[in-house]
Order: C-alpha cells, then structure tokens, then sequence
C-alpha cells in the first residue's frame, strides 16, 4: 500500500477547508491483473483482493478510508446539531402491538434510546408487565438482537432466537415465561428459521442448514432441512423431518395449523415468489402429502377448517385471490375462489372472529376489509389517512384483533378493532417531538420512459417555496415484490424541518399492482426500474419541486443496485447518491453468502449468456467511465453484512475513485459489528442517520 496512515490521521483536519468539496486523496488500492471470460467477453476485476475481507490489504485499505470518511464528516460544521436532534427525535417510547397467547400477553418496548427493544409479559389484559429478555444486558455495545420470537399456544414457553452483530445467523434457545430461566437446550445453524410449535407445548418444528464442516463452504447456505426438537432434550437428538438432497436449493418453512393437526411445510427457493406447500396428518401417520407442488405461483396458507384450506395465491390472479382446497379431495376442479382478484392488490389476508380480514393496496398505499367466511363484503374499516396498516392477532375466534397505522408523518400508533361493536380505538399513541400537522403529503403520478404510469409520494413542510431551488432526497427500491408502501421514518423528520422535500417512487419491480408489477422490474426487465427512477427524477425538476443540482437519491440493498446504476447511467439527473448496503457486481453476486437466492430475480450471468447480455449492460461496477462527472457519493456498508457482502460496495468505491477525476467525494462508510440492517442497535442507527444527513447537508448548503 502506497500511502502513510500517519500523515493521513495528523493531516485530515486541512483536507475540508479550502473549499465546499476539495480533491481527496484516497488510499492506493493495489489493481492486480485479474481477467475472467464469460461467454467470450474478457471482464477485468482489478479490485477481486477486496472480496477478501481478512487479507491484510483490504483491512488496511478499509482503514484509512474510514479515516478519509470519518474526517470528511466530522467537519461538517452542523453534524453535531443534527446527532443531537435525532437523538431527541428517538427518545419516546416505541410499542408493538400486545400479541396474546392464553392468557398472556406480549410486546417489545423501547424506552427511546435503549439499543435494542426489550420483550415484556403480562397475565391477562390489565396484568403488570413483566421484562422477559432484555437483549441490551447481553452485550456492552448493544449489538446482539433478539431476532427471532415464538410462543409456544399456551403462552409459557417462549422460542427466542439471538443474532450478533447484525448477522443473518441465530442461535435458539427456550425460556420458560413465568420464571424467566433458560433450559438447558441450544439450537444451531439456524438462519430464515422458522419455530412451529405442537399446541401442547412438547415441542416444536423448525428448518435449520447443515453445521460447518459437515458440507462444503459454498453449501453452508444450501441443503435446508425441517427438524423436530423435543422439550427437555438436546439439538443432537432432534428428529429429521424432512428434506430434499435433490434439491439443495430449496428452503422449508414449518407451520402448525390452529388445530394441531396438520404440519405444513412451505417450500421456498431463494427470492423467487413462487413456492409449493406439502403437509403431514399429524394424526393420521407420517406420509408426506405434496398438496402444491407445481411451483407456478404463490401460495400462502391463512386457516382451514378441518379438511379445508384457506390460501392467499395469485395464480391466474396477479393480484392475488383467496381460494379453498379441501385436502379430502384436492384437484384443481374442486378449488373455490372465496374472495375473487379485486382491481386492488391483495396484500394480505387473516381470519379473526372467524371472517377475513384482507389489506388491500390502492395505489400503494392500504385499505382495510372484513368479509364473511364465505366471502361475502362485510364491510370496509376506516383508516386515520393514506398509510400501512399491520394487524396482529392470536386466533381465529378472538373478537378483537390491534392494528398498527403509520404514514410519512404518522408515527406507528396501535389501536384496538372489536368486531362486537365495530369499533376501531386508540390503543397506544407515541409521543414524538414534532408536530405532524406542520407537514403536507402528496401523491402524483408520473409517466415513465415507455409510458408506463408510476406514483409518487412527496412530502414536505407547509409552506415551502416550491420554485425549483428547494434540496430533495428521492428513495426506491424496485424489486423482489417489495411494497413501498407510506411508512414513518425519524431521521427524514430532520430533513424536512430543515426545507428539504422527501419522495418516494413506487417502482416496478415491487408488488405495489401485483405480480405483473414485480415481473415488470425484474430478469431482462430490470432497466425499466432505473427508467422509472430517471423518470421521476425528471418529473421532480420538471414540476418544480427541486432541480437537478439538488436532487439526491437514496436506496439500499436492492435500493443500492438501483442508485448505483442510476448514478452510472444519468449521473446529470442527479447532485448526490447515498448509496447503502449495495448489491454492485452482478456478474459475481451469486458466489457469496446467500447471493444464489435472488437469481430468480436477478439472472445468472455466468450460467446464460442472454442473462449475461442485460446483467452485464446495467451492473453498476461495470459501467463506470472515465471523463464523466459523477455527482458527490456516500456509500455505506458493514463489515459483518453476510446478506450483501461488503465486497460489493468496496470495489464499486474503489473503483468509483481511481476512474473519476473530479472535486466531488466518493466516500465510504464500512460501520463495524454490524450487518446488513436488522438488529442494528439504536446508536449505531443514530451515527449513521447522522452521517447520511451531514453528508446531504454539506452538498446542498443546508442548515440545521
């Protein structure tokens, strides 16, 4: 490595002061000759060492790019006032809805700025809370998470799962409620689990992958099995279920139907929406019965009642439908549609009080319905505003169910639904610091490059001169039949009270209109979200509402792909990109930790050479070019990601600053003991909402 540390850290404090964005000297990152050849095209990989996160080059390369980073936005004048203010922003108490297993009660609180949330108990729906796991004491910084909780029917054995530094790995254990002690039983391995409990509590069934050592390290995240683990016993004695050697690809998910009678096994391939259901007769002997097995749609199982099942599918429905299949006699002949598709999309679908309560989306954003068991409209719930509605209930005879309602400037409030009376009443209200009626939310729709109609949302303070001169910050996702539906979030609070616009676009490749939608966005048809982006872009500058010079854009994980090859694409339309968590190089995402998953939506541009043609025209890494002005750039990451490996978003930085030549900043965040975004601990969400905002802040001149 050429380049001295020293002078790095003594002399930072002068590389911020001659002007807004002076040239910054970046680390010498090594390019080793490193040429693959796919499908006769030779492709450069200069940057392939950093795929290594433990060679010493790239620890020292991530190093003295944190420094460059960390000097950079410890200058910005407004840093601290920002910190501060999202740190008053976070501190109020944040509920979930009470979830009742027989007679008890439970739910997570925060009391604001705790790291993690803490999981309480109660006896019945007046009894004194209790604190049963409270993940802040199992760490000193916060970073082990409770990512996993199940209780077992009657409400005294709880299934917890605990994950360290952000990783997408659990370990289970089983604590008994009323006294709050651990038995002295682990479960390993386990990853995507899923806990489905016998009603009487004995036991319960979960899917786990095969212990290190016992398969090769690239099948680590293949071979999924369905275990059965034995109260009072150790993992070493649990039963195999079920499994597929054939098809090491595929996931199985338990699930115990109210009655206890049937073990369902949903079966799932990486991403791909399309799953198969088989199920055993716990009661009527061990043969597995392939219900579903055709993979030619989705299939979500809601209830049944004795021999027939309820399911959430969109075949021939792509926006979605609820039908019945009685297992006594299952052929597609003697399938009922209960609830037909609607022009609306079916988002989700329960039972409580025995009726369906089905949330749908209009245009992105949802209605609440109830119908009887056999489909007929009851009626339609009113809802506070345009927003996201979650339900939470236990059983399908319970004759209440809590709805959690959020929008951009609605923080998440529960309240109660009695469906003996018809009413919907305030539960729990949070108390933020900020007043809500100070802010104007919009929906506009926009016409996209092929002339498809996409919406918006934009959301900004009363008020704001929209001239053109106002700093906006675009976010989008686009992809895996992902909704971006109206949500809460406390670090855009920042923003806006500070003049800057918020949008959100509702791009193809999420499920906002359906499976058609999501179809839109994805495979060869991927360009179409980063023209819907453009497009919005356009629109925004076009109407007003910012200009181009002050338009950032914002996404992470598959919202990082889509803002790295925005910016690669039509880097004019755009004067910052925080990029996060980014999935980069796609002609290698499939080779790491669970990368093969989104193959289905992505392609495989090693396997097809077609798949290689459209993946290889829009791969961000691929697409950078000399003499092109790149707007300023902030790409954050994690060093213990093992969703999105941080070699993507390194190798697109590195990249990114031997070719541009440019003032602008391409920095580099690499957050460490964290992974790819859940069970990050409130600090650490702080520090980085307040790095994300300093850098924005700096580009535009904005003030706090």
């Amino acid at each position: 490595m050429k380049f001295s540390y020293l002078t790095l850290i003594i002399g930072s404090s002068i590389l911020f002061n001659s002007c807004m964005n002076p040239k910054l000297n970046y680390p010498d990152a090594k390019r080793e000759n490193v040429v693959d050849t796919l499908h006769g095209v030779a492709i450069a990989d200069p940057y392939r060492w950093l795929e290594n996160p433990d060679d010493s080059a790239t620890v020292a390369w991530v190093t003295a790019e944190n420094t460059i980073t960390r000097a950079f936005l410890d200058s910005i004048p407004d840093r601290a006032k920002i910190q501060s203010r999202l740190s008053e922003l976070w501190n109020y108490p944040k509920y979930s809805a009470p979830a009742k297993k027989g007679n008890n009660y439970f739910f997570s609180k925060n009391d604001g700025l705790q790291n993690q949330s803490v999981l309480y108990w109660q006896e019945g729906p007046e009894g004194e809370p209790k604190v049963l796991i409270d993940p802040n004491t199992l760490s000193a910084d916060g970073t082990v998470a409770l990512t996993l909780t199940t209780v077992s029917e009657d409400g005294s054995l709880l299934a917890y799962g605990l994950s360290g530094s952000g990783s997408d790995r659990q370990d289970v254990k089983i604590r008994q409620v009323k006294d709050g002690t651990d038995l002295n039983e682990t479960i390993k391995w386990c990853k995507f689990t899923s806990i489905a409990w016998l009603p009487d509590g004995s036991g319960f069934y979960y899917n786990r992958f095969p212990e290190p050592g016992t398969v090769k390290k690239e099948d680590e995240n293949r071979f999924n099995k369905v275990y059965f683990h034995k109260i009072g016993t150790q993992q070493s004695q649990d039963k195999l279920i079920y499994e597929e050697p054939s098809n090491p690809d595929r996931g199985f998910s338990p699930m115990v139907t109210e009655d206890g009678r049937y073990l369902l096994i949903y079966v799932w391939q990486g991403t791909d929406p399309r799953n198969r259901v088989y199920y055993f007769d716990l009661k009527g002997g061990n043969k597995l019965v392939k219900l579903l097995d055709a993979g030619d749609a989705t299939w979500s199982p809601v209830h049944n009642e004795g021999t027939t099942f309820y399911f959430f599918t969109n075949l021939d429905a792509p926006k979605g439908k609820l039908i019945s299949i009685d297992i006594s006699n299952p052929g597609s002949d003697n399938w009922r549609t209960i609830i037909p598709e609607q022009p609306e999309v079916l988002d989700f679908v329960t039972v409580v009080n025995r009726q369906f309560v089905a949330g749908y989306m209009k245009d992105a954003h949802h209605e609440l319905k109830v119908y009887s068991a056999g489909g007929e409209f009851i009626k339609e719930i009113p809802l506070p505003a345009v927003g996201t509605v979650g339900i939470s209930s236990s059983k399908s005879t319970d004759t209440d169910m809590f709805v959690t309602f959020t929008s951009f400037v609605y923080p998440p409030t529960i309240f109660r639904y009695d469906f003996t009376t018809g009413n919907l009443k305030l539960f729990r209200r949070p108390e933020v610091k900020f007043i809500p009626e100070d802010f104007e939310t919009r929906q506009v729709f926009y016409t996209s490059k092929d002339g498809t109609r996409v919406p918006m949302f934009i959301v900004f303070k009363k008020g704001l001169k929209l001239d053109g001169t106002a700093p906006a910050l675009l976010y989008g996702y686009g992809g895996f039949n992902v909704n971006m539906t109206p949500g809460f979030s406390l670090s855009r609070l920042i923003w806006m009270e500070a003049g800057g616009i918020f949008a959100m676009a509702n791009l193809r490749g999420g499920g906002e209109y359906g499976e058609d939608w999501h179809q839109a966005g994805m495979l060869e048809k991927k360009q179409n979200v980063f023209d819907d982006l453009h497009a919005a872009a356009e629109y925004l500058a076009k109407e007003k509402y910012t200009s181009a010079e002050k338009l950032a854009i914002n996404g992470g994980s598959n919202g990082g792909l889509l803002v790295a090859a925005a910016m690669t694409q039509r880097p004019e339309l755009y004067g910052a990109v925080v990029c996060q968590v980014p999935v980069i190089d796609m002609l290698r995402y499939h080779k790491f930790t669970v990368g093969s998953y989104w193959i289905p939506e992505y392609g495989n541009a090693e396997a097809d050479s077609t798949q290689f043609k459209f993946m290889l025209a829009y791969s961000p890494l691929h697409n950078i070019r000399e003499g092109v002005n790149y707007p300023p750039t902030l790409i954050t990451s994690a060093d213990t990601d093992d969703r999105v490996v941080p070699a993507h978003a390194k190798k697109f930085a590195a990249t990114l600053q031997y070719t541009y030549k440019g003032k602008n900043p391409i920095l580099i965040r690499i957050e460490t003991k964290a992974g790819h975004g859940a069970g990050k601990p409130t600090s650490k969400v702080i520090d980085e909402a307040a790095d994300i905002y300093s850098f924005l802040f700096k580009q535009f001149g904005m003030k706090m």
